[in-house]
């Protein structure tokens, strides 16, 4: 009988649901909502913007959130995207950015028990990939790059990194 480890936090995520509020709330189809476009505070006064979209007076929940969500990326790679997106805005979350968060929680609703699956049937090839995208962030022009690494089929480490500095040519 071939090996099989089950990688999931189930317990973890039911808490979180639970301490979020959204336990009685009904769960969200998809993590993000495509229409929704998520712009820093400082962007919008920037350009602008004259969105209703205020700042959230009492960002600690947010961040606390934020930061219960990264840890369940681990063994939810589904979710990691917008994650990602949304811990950008930690330091001036706004109240569409919280939104956001709660819909991420109602989507995890669905499968509070997803998991990574490695089997001993699979290949025990490493595996390595990276990619940048350049000019990624349409709010200030900075390149992300980032790699994922999985071991036969199963993915075990994955990171994208938005660059510190933007190079402009001269010529």
């Amino acid at each position: 009988m071939p090996l099989k480890i089950l990688l999931n936090q189930r317990k973890y995520a039911l808490e979180l649901i639970a301490d979020s509020g959204q336990g009685g709330t009904k769960p969200a189809s998809t993590p993000l909502d495509f229409n929704q476009r998520h712009t820093s505070y400082e962007f919008d006064v920037a350009t602008g913007s004259t969105t209703n979209d205020k700042l959230l007076i009492d960002p600690e929940r947010y961040q606390r959130l934020v930061g219960r969500l990264l840890y369940l990326v681990m063994t939810r790679p589904d979710i990691s995207y917008i994650v990602q997106v949304l811990s950008q805005f930690r330091h001036k979350p706004k109240e569409s950015h919280m939104l956001a968060i709660i819909r991420v929680i109602r989507y995890i609703k669905n499968a509070p028990g997803f998991c990574l699956f490695m089997s001993s049937t699979t290949s025990h090839q490493l595996f390595a990939y990276c990619d940048s995208d350049w000019a990624a962030c349409s709010q200030s022009r900075k390149s992300v790059t980032g790699y994922m690494i999985k071991f036969g089929s199963s993915f075990i480490s994955w990171k994208s990194k938005k660059q510190e500095t933007i190079s402009r040519s001269s010529a």
